[in-house]
């Protein structure tokens, strides 16, 4: 069911490419100049190199899939270490100054769960004041910071797309919008939900697991990571060198989360999918 909603998704992601852009420059798919930039923030006060969560997992998951990107994880307060590590990354002739061709010639994408969602957007905000142009943002159930603007999405952005569930005393933004919806394609407001599909989140502490259960399944949910990496695919198609790797419910990156009841689940949704085929 959620491949056939996201399936309008990807569709859109796809004619986004056809919008007109004036204030920022997207390189061309395939091209070999490009560099590829995966960013993505933890949530709370989680580590950023915290292998139990999937944030973390997902890093890894595409710097196996795709070996010459980068993708690099921090914390949801360390935005300010991240943009040097952009910088970094962009500043090619490494003169410390970024070209106008410098910072164009890169394809960027940012993801992020709770507190990390939120900075997935002002970060893209501050990358697009550099001149900076973002490919593709993934939100996971967005709890916004103090003056944060996790639902408006700036116009540097291409593309977005937002997964929320609304249970428990910490639920996620339910709908994002384009600052400017002539340059950003909202690809989609997803609702997910957990009253039939309990998700393990032994990565956990007992209380977060017990008080705040929905925020943190939606985390955990590898539907929602699946979704993320075909959004991807369907970005960074053509460009860079990819392997043949299973989506992360198949990846034996994401084995900690697939166990239990959704590990059962996913077995057979697969299944499904390849009785439909």
């Amino acid at each position: 069911m959620l491949a056939l909603v996201l399936a309008p998704m990807i569709f859109a992601a796809s004619s986004a490419a056809q919008v007109s852009i004036s204030s920022v420059q997207y390189p061309v798919a395939g091209s070999a100049r490009a560099k590829v930039i995966v960013i993505g923030f933890v949530g709370g006060f989680v580590s950023q190199d915290d292998a139990k969560h999937p944030e973390v997992q997902f890093a890894a998951y595409l710097r196996h899939r795709y070996p010459l990107i980068e993708a690099l994880v921090f914390g949801n307060h360390h935005g300010r270490k991240a943009l040097h590590e952009v910088v970094r990354m962009l500043d090619s002739d490494k003169d410390g100054v970024l070209t106008p061709n410098e910072k164009s010639e890169s394809k960027i994408i940012i993801y992020g769960h709770s507190w990390g969602a939120a900075e997935t957007v002002r970060f893209a905000r501050e990358l697009g004041q550099m001149g900076i142009p973002i490919l593709l943002t993934i939100q996971i159930d967005t709890i916004a910071k103090p003056g944060s603007k996790g639902a408006i999405i700036p116009a540097n952005v291409a593309s977005a797309v937002n997964f929320y569930q609304a249970r428990g005393p910490l639920h996620g933004v339910a709908e994002i919008a384009a600052a400017n919806p002539r340059q950003t394609a909202i690809l989609g407001n997803v609702l997910m939900t957990y009253e039939d599909r309990p998700i393990d989140c032994a990565n956990y502490s007992w209380y977060a697991r017990v008080f705040n259960r929905p925020h943190h399944e939606i985390e955990n949910d590898l539907r929602v990571w699946d979704s993320a990496a075909s959004l991807i695919d369907s970005n960074l198609a053509d460009t860079t060198i990819t392997l043949q790797t299973p989506p992360p419910s198949g990846s034996p990156m994401f084995r900690y989360l697939r166990r239990g009841f959704q590990a059962q689940i996913v077995a057979r949704d697969q299944r499904a999918v390849g009785g439909e085929q």
